[in-house]
């Protein structure tokens, strides 16, 4: 009975022992969000292409913060600047661009994301790349549906591909 005993008590003691070491990792106690999804979204109806960003509060948000993002600009030139207000009630915080032109297949784009305060004292920073895993050459010329409840456009029949004769095309001469 002392041997069941003994083992019980080493057992016990490895088990502490590993949640001991578990909870010495770093918790990230100046981090107030993590990247934890970025991606672009190609919406093939619209005929856009956009960054999205999510991010994941690792603490309780406070009231009045900011999130200031920089995505480069695929089709060359200045950034695109986003400043999107951060509810703290959100299980997360989703950050998309205006709609891009020129984005490149297998080409990384640099974003950076900066939280601030009410006041604008920065808080938290990142910097990441997005790279795209298609050619915005996929996506139609004009959006395929219109309106909102999605009614065809009427531009676009009889183009099954999506692409029109002699539609002019985004200058990409400045992308990067």
């Amino acid at each position: 009975m002392s041997r069941k005993f003994s083992r019980s008590i080493v057992l016990g003691a490895c088990l502490f022992a590993a949640v001991a070491l578990g909870a010495c990792r770093d918790s990230g106690k100046d981090q107030l969000f993590a990247i934890s999804g970025k991606l672009f979204e190609f919406n093939y109806r619209l005929g856009i292409a956009t960054y999205v960003i999510t991010l994941n509060p690792l603490r309780p948000m406070g009231e009045g913060q900011v999130a200031v993002v920089n995505f480069q600009n695929p089709a060359g030139g200045d950034p695109i600047i986003v400043n999107q207000k951060i509810w703290p009630k959100l299980p997360h915080i989703t950050l998309t661009s205006p709609p891009l032109t020129c984005v490149v297949k297998d080409k990384p784009y640099a974003v950076s994301i900066r939280i601030e305060d009410a006041n604008g004292k920065l808080l938290q920073s990142f910097e990441t790349t997005l790279t795209s895993s298609l050619d915005q050459s996929v996506l139609p010329d004009r959006p395929l549906v219109v309106g909102p409840v999605y009614e065809l456009n009427k531009d676009m029949i009889g183009h099954v591909d999506g692409k029109l004769p002699g539609e002019p095309k985004p200058d990409c001469s400045k992308a990067a």
